[in-house]
């Protein structure tokens, strides 16, 4: 169960070890994840899903897990921040309120007359004087509840001397996700996990966790949600959804966009409190992170409210960056977004607690580079339980 300030959920979880007698273990799941706009994403996101498993040992270390999931995804939206419509596809029912591109690109801006409307604001702004969400966003919002059904497998490989406080072994996790066995969604996703964990002299556990992942189209375009989004859990020291690309016109809100491809390493060291006793379950790290998230491959044009010119596809102005001023505004209607391939590295301490409702972690972490656009969240606290 998991119940923050921005996300809060459930995962309702059946498990049969011994599927009629024979060593293949059945697993149900039925969960659902609720995600609030906050200061680095905004929209919210609601996901009810129902997921069966089938787990084979296939050796002592190697296990095998197969799969189905289907799950129901909405986007949530305040109205304020999808109003805008440059008015050229007749069957949008909304008002016309252009983007200030758009009266840019007719040469009208900052405050017009365009088609008899002036600019509320009085500065240029637009359909952007009471904020407005990136082209993704409202893009997703409105296909309204997605549904995807999806199939996929996962191979184990467990050498660890203990799963719930290792201090020797190897952990590897490769899993694949093809979507599109009926639902509105069809991509493969990739994504492999390897953590080796040694001990070194008194006590002190070295750990190194390697992963990576790729989203690959198959049949229609990806949307933005079905992405990678990243942050602290490639790199800390980050905020959630804080690497990796994102919307950069700095009249939107900015969004997080994601991307198809990631990699990250990490390096720790674990040690207890040797003036604790080892039956309170504290120990200390420290650790240095290294990642990067690229390649957005979602929507970048909306023909249904307008937005159709970018970088990629004509020869239109860029606005000005965000914290230059004066911003102007550019004569791209479309997506304009970062996607730089910058690696992200951050160095911090962390506190790790065997509590008796479940592991709690606490991390502080400095981010030694990052991209231009990127979030940063030094503190982090997580943890969580099942029963």
């Amino acid at each position: 169960m998991t119940y923050g300030q921005y996300a809060r959920g459930y995962t309702l979880s059946f498990v049969d070890p011994y599927l009629f007698d024979y060593r293949v273990a059945l697993g149900l799941d039925l969960y659902q994840r609720q995600q609030l706009a906050n200061s680095y994403i905004s929209y919210g996101t609601k996901t009810f899903g129902f997921s069966p498993r089938l787990g084979f040992q296939l050796r002592e270390d190697l296990a095998l897990q197969l799969r189905y999931s289907i799950y129901q995804q909405e986007l949530q939206l305040p109205d304020a921040l999808r109003n805008c419509n440059n008015g050229t596809d007749p069957t949008n029912p909304m008002a016309f309120n252009p983007t200030p591109a758009f009266v840019n690109a007719q040469g009208l801006w900052p405050n017009g007359p365009i088609n008899g409307v002036t600019d509320s604001s009085g500065v240029g702004l637009w359909c952007y004087s009471d904020g407005e969400a990136s082209l993704p966003v409202r893009k997703e919002l409105q296909s309204g509840k997605i549904l995807t059904s999806a199939v996929g497998y996962s191979l184990n490989f467990n050498t660890l001397d203990n799963n719930k406080n290792p201090t020797d072994g190897l952990l590897v996790d490769f899993r694949q996700d093809f979507a599109g066995v009926g639902g509105d969604v069809t991509y493969l996703k990739t994504a492999g996990d390897l953590k080796y964990y040694t001990p070194l002299v008194s006590d002190i556990v070295g750990l190194i966790h390697l992963q990576g992942g790729i989203l690959t189209k198959v049949g229609e375009d990806l949307r933005m949600l079905d992405h990678f989004q990243m942050g602290p859990n490639l790199v800390r020291g980050f905020a959630p959804n804080g690497i990796g690309p994102r919307a950069i016109n700095p009249f939107t809100s900015m969004d997080a966009l994601g991307g198809t491809k990631f990699w990250g390493a990490s390096f720790e060291l674990q040690m207890p409190f040797w003036f604790l006793p080892r039956e309170v379950g504290l120990k200390g790290s420290v650790y240095a992170d290294a990642g990067g998230l690229y390649d957005y491959k979602g929507p970048t044009t909306w023909s249904y409210t307008g937005e159709i010119t970018t970088p990629f596809n004509s020869t239109c102005q860029l606005p000005t960056k965000p914290n230059v001023y004066p911003a102007l505004p550019g004569t791209c209607t479309g997506l304009v977004y970062d996607d730089s391939s910058v690696v992200r590295t951050s160095v911090g301490v962390g506190l790790i607690w065997s509590s008796p409702f479940g592991p709690l972690r606490f991390d502080y972490a400095v981010p030694l580079t990052k991209g231009q656009f990127d979030r940063v969240q030094q503190f982090k606290f997580g943890g969580g339980t099942s029963f």
